[in-house]
């Protein structure tokens, strides 16, 4: 059988004789970006921000939780993949600002629509990995067939 490119969700895949297959592409190390802990609360917080735009102390301020470190590596990726612009005001102290770029500003509508679906389909996530976790007694289970939430 002769592979043929086919799409699904816009990800291509081929058709072989043993099923289809699928390899990692382009898009796949921006999904992971999009999906790890920090980089759509710090896109949320420059989407409401006057301009789009905000000090980096005040990002921190806003975030609960993340580290200056974290802050830093997850800021640096998004000005890396264009979603960020980085400005630096050298006066005494330094001081820096992030803006979303028009790319960036672009993709908030597509995230609205991810987080929504999240706190739509919560409870039944929620749920389901709470019966998962009981039939299958797995690590991080509470032991009581809940786990801690994400």
């Amino acid at each position: 059988m002769i592979p043929l490119d086919k799409l699904i969700h816009g990800r291509p895949y081929e058709e072989t004789d043993t099923g289809p297959r699928f390899k990692p592409c382009v898009p796949n190390g921006v999904l992971a970006r999009l999906g790890d802990k920090w980089t759509i609360l710090v896109l949320s917080h420059l989407a409401v921000a006057p301009g789009h735009r905000l000090r980096f102390s005040t990002l921190k301020k806003g975030i609960e939780g993340i580290t200056q470190r974290m802050l830093t590596l997850t800021v640096r990726n998004l000005e890396r993949d264009g979603l960020l612009r980085r400005h630096y005001f050298p006066e005494v102290p330094p001081r820096v600002e992030y803006e979303l770029t028009a790319m960036g500003a672009s993709m908030l509508p597509a995230l609205e629509g991810f987080t929504s679906w999240i706190r739509d389909h919560w409870p039944g996530i929620r749920e389901a990995r709470a019966s998962y976790d009981a039939l299958h007694d797995t690590p991080g289970s509470s032991g009581n067939g809940t786990t801690s939430e994400v």
